[in-house]
């Protein structure tokens, strides 16, 4: 640490206070994937390596820091540095610890990492959600609650047709469509669809449906997924049934919708993903002999969710960019969604 030592890294809390390197901290537990200790060696290298590039242009900032900043651009890091960040404070952790946790940040889509012949670098990937982490009404908090078919329809549809819309060349009436068939699976049985809500206005920002599925229809999951849709195409008849409360011979739960407005996605899944789990507990009552989780992949941005709750690629369409994914529903119900 030759030459740093105004910020060696056991002194980084006298750059940022720990209670705001927590805020950030919290903010990346939001993420798939996320630890609390991956999160924590994130921030603290974040901080490192901003000093040292202030440094080494001259530029060094006020201490304390009010805020989390990022280097410009590639910025030197060997891993015994790295070592000494992420495990200043603790008694384990060396060399080999350190560049796997680098590894696993790479995984994540954190940093970039490469190798020039003589030394690492390191580049961190731009952070909206950090970045504006102060400003983004930090009081908002979320409720999850049950599916109001007369108010909640609506704006729901609204949110889930805008996820559709690429699949769709012809959008005439989607909305007013899923608004119907939203009220009538509510109709039927109500317990499997979940709404997230903002907690100062009420207003629907995120919605998911488990849709018990009757015996008969369990086949489609293994036919063509374009033969599965519903929801986004206009066609009066359903090619799944449901199954009703106490059907001991359902079997299989269709994940049908899940959506999360993108600009809340990050703060709020961890809560829905819990949410989930105590909702499919509660179904098992209704119906208990459920084994079997299938979703159908309608929007890319959902795969890697799935891919981290541990379903399986099953089944392509040979005609449309969509495919069907399984998990069994006793593993999905031991996932540790906080540490995924």
């Amino acid at each position: 640490m030759s030459g740093l030592s105004t910020f060696r890294p056991e002194a980084l809390e006298q750059w940022l206070p720990k209670t705001i390197q927590q805020r950030y901290v919290e903010i990346l537990l939001q993420r798939i994937g996320m630890t609390r200790r991956r999160a924590d060696c994130f921030v603290r290298l974040a901080i490192y390596l901003f000093l040292k590039d202030c440094q080494a242009r001259k530029a060094m900032p006020k201490s304390p820091l009010t805020e989390l900043s990022f280097p410009q651009g590639w910025v030197e890091c060997s891993c015994l540095e790295a070592s000494d960040v992420f495990y200043s404070d603790k008694d384990r952790g060396g060399d080999r610890s350190a560049g796997m946790m680098l590894n696993k940040l790479v995984d994540l889509g954190l940093i970039q990492k490469q190798f020039d012949g003589n030394c690492t670098q390191i580049k961190f990937h731009a952070m909206p959600e950090l970045l504006r982490g102060n400003s983004l009404e930090p009081e908002l908090t979320f409720a999850i609650d049950a599916f109001n078919p007369r108010s909640d329809a609506i704006p729901i549809a609204n949110l889930l047709a805008s996820n559709y819309n690429w699949l769709n060349r012809n959008n005439d009436a989607v909305t007013y469509r899923i608004a119907n068939i939203l009220r009538d699976w509510a109709s039927q049985y109500a317990a499997g669809l979940r709404v997230l809500r903002r907690s100062d206005n009420q207003n629907p920002i995120g919605f998911y449906a488990f849709y018990p599925t009757k015996r008969e229809s369990e086949i489609k999951f293994f036919e063509p997924p374009s033969r599965g849709l519903h929801l986004s195409q206009v066609t009066d008849v359903d090619p799944f049934q449901m199954a009703l409360a106490g059907d001991t011979t359902c079997r299989s739960i269709f994940v049908r919708s899940w959506v999360i407005d993108s600009k809340y996605r990050q703060a709020s899944q961890l809560s829905l993903l819990l949410d989930s789990q105590q909702t499919m507990i509660k179904m098992q009552q209704d119906f208990p002999n459920l084994w079997d989780m299938y979703t159908l992949i309608i929007h890319p941005s959902y795969a890697e969710l799935c891919l981290a709750l541990g379903f399986q690629k099953t089944s392509s369409d040979p005609k449309m960019p969509l495919y069907w994914m399984y998990q069994a529903v006793d593993r999905f119900l031991k996932l540790d969604m906080q540490n995924l």
